[in-house]
């Protein structure tokens, strides 16, 4: 379950780094709504998103996100004390704060955040504008959302558009992210010009010559064989008769 997780997010974000310019190392726009998610099941925030990510994260929020918990008193002050542990990103609201809804919603306008909360009526408005990328919390486990209808319908209407050139520039750019980026230097070497081989022996005839140096190689062997078979007869043994034998012998043929 964990690799299929993993799997799914990896190719959300990839989504949302092809076509809307997200880009390591990815902001994550946290509001007290998700803080207060993550002390109920008794997550820490931090390391679980690194873990889910297994990439470089900045963890962000905004006075106007402190402001409202702050306002909201004892019922968020253990997620008013989680959220100023991060980086207070300006947002442009000094002095006259809204809501942290409205804060996220403008911050989200010409900057890639990743917006992670559980506010309902949020993730809705962001849901119908192309490019927002929502991060919750189902119990203890973080959940990138797949990208939204509104972010698919835009990047196909780009695709139709999308000229030769651009598409080209798009692929070289996930080319060199996965790690399948050829250089035009190895494109060349491997399309250099190597000359003609030399033909394969297997498939050559052979020459007269050749096959009759081959036969009196041949015959050689065989000569040298037979000699060394001569050399190796054993030789037979002559049993001396005594004298006196061999003259009964001879007097029995007479």
């Amino acid at each position: 379950m964990k690799i299929t997780r993993n799997k799914k997010s990896h190719k959300t974000l990839m989504f949302f780094v092809t076509h809307f310019q997200y880009h390591e190392p990815y902001q994550v726009l946290i509001d007290a709504t998700f803080c207060q998610a993550a002390l109920k099941n008794k997550v820490i925030i931090e390391e679980q998103l690194k873990k889910y990510f297994q990439s470089q994260v900045k963890l962000l929020t905004t006075q106007c996100i402190i402001l409202e918990a702050e306002s909201l008193g004892a019922p968020l002050t253990g997620a008013t004390q989680i959220v100023k542990q991060f980086y207070v990103h300006k947002c442009g609201h000094e002095g006259k704060p809204v809501t942290a809804a409205e804060c996220i919603k403008q911050m989200t306008k010409d900057s890639r955040y990743i917006v992670a909360s559980q506010d309902r009526s949020l993730q809705e408005s962001l849901r119908k504008v192309p490019g927002r990328c929502l991060l919750y919390l189902h119990k203890a486990a973080p959940v990138l959302e797949a990208p939204s209808d509104a972010s698919k319908k835009w990047v196909h209407k780009k695709a139709k558009n999308l000229l030769p050139a651009e598409a080209e520039k798009k692929i070289e750019i996930l080319k060199k992210k996965e790690g399948l980026h050829v250089s035009k230097d190895a494109v060349a070497i491997q399309r250099k010009y190597k000359g003609p081989k030399n033909p394969n022996p297997l498939s050559c005839k052979k020459s007269k010559k050749e096959k009759q140096n081959r036969q009196q190689e041949k015959s050689k062997v065989f000569e040298v064989a037979e000699s060394s078979k001569t050399a190796m007869k054993p030789k037979r043994k002559r049993i001396k008769l005594p004298a006196h034998i061999k003259e009964a012998l001879k007097n029995k043929q007479s």
